[in-house]
């Protein structure tokens, strides 16, 4: 063999063991699942493309029998892992996606449901015991499902979910953070928090304009609050409403001219955690009773 020939022969045979190498490691798992499937603006979606992450997802769900429920399943990149459960289901509202994993999983169907988890009844599956939740969520529908997973809070044992890094970020965040507020007392009041991984935007098709993130929700021991947890919410809102404001002014509209006796009223909510709260609302109650 001349050296030319060698050359070229050393190069192809380099190539080749580099490519073997990376997808050894894993490295090319980045790929759009073949569907006619496009994601819709106006329904919050992004695709997530990278199997790795799709696997780490569906692997930070306790391992247990409960039923697990998907909300927004899209292409498929998490169902396909979870869809030969026999307590699976998956609700979408995008007709096209539904289509598409039907005709995927013809076996499967009745899994498969047309179904907006914000006015979803939730009874048949609460009636069959706790259940989980798992989704790459709608970035623009993240929040109203947490405060919908704070209602079924005695049903939903545990979530594991994809946010705009942001709400993520705030939903796990600790007192003291300006990123601190409603969504963190409210949630860390009933569940574990646990801030799993960051995600980049170009394993998204198409690429958000922010950077995603991973939380594990996992329900607390808590089933009742030590307070009334009406008034609980109440004060939490309007706190953060008023943020700016010392708990003082904030809660006024709530003690009306009744004076509270409690050592938080001069913090600002960020400050509070959530026994703090509930400290505060017990002394809210106590000064408006007759």
């Amino acid at each position: 063999m001349d050296y030319k020939k060698q050359l070229k022969f050393n190069l192809l045979r380099n190539i080749l063991y580099f490519c073997i190498k990376a997808i050894r490691n894993q490295q090319f798992t980045h790929f759009i699942l073949a569907s006619p499937v496009k994601a819709k603006k106006h329904l919050g979606q992004h695709f997530l493309t990278d199997l790795n992450i799709a696997q780490k997802i569906v692997k930070a769900l306790p391992e247990d029998d409960s039923p697990i429920l998907e909300i927004g399943p899209g292409t498929g990149v998490l169902t396909q892992y979870l869809i030969e459960k026999n307590n699976f289901t998956a609700f979408d509202i995008d007709t096209e996606s539904i289509e598409f994993l039907k005709q995927k999983y013809p076996q499967h169907t009745d899994k498969i449901q047309f179904q907006d988890f914000l006015e979803a009844d939730l009874n048949p599956l609460a009636n069959q015991g706790a259940f989980k939740v798992i989704g790459n969520f709608p970035y623009n529908i993240s929040t109203q499902i947490m405060f919908k997973v704070l209602e079924h809070r005695h049903q939903i044992s545990s979530l594991v979910g994809m946010f705009q890094k942001e709400v993520a970020v705030r939903i796990a965040e600790k007192p003291g953070s300006k990123a601190y507020g409603i969504l963190s007392v409210l949630l860390q009041a009933f569940y574990k928090i646990d801030y799993l991984f960051t995600v980049h935007e170009n394993v998204f098709n198409p690429p958000p304009k922010v950077k995603s993130a991973v939380i594990r929700l996992t329900r607390n021991t808590t089933s009742q609050l030590n307070c009334n947890e009406d008034l609980f919410f109440k004060v939490i809102k309007a706190s953060f409403n008023q943020r700016r404001k010392t708990i003082r002014n904030s809660v006024k509209s709530l003690s009306g001219n009744h004076v509270i006796n409690s050592i938080y009223l001069d913090k600002r909510p960020e400050q509070l955690s959530v026994k703090e709260f509930v400290e505060l609302t017990n002394s809210i109650e106590n000064s408006i009773k007759p």
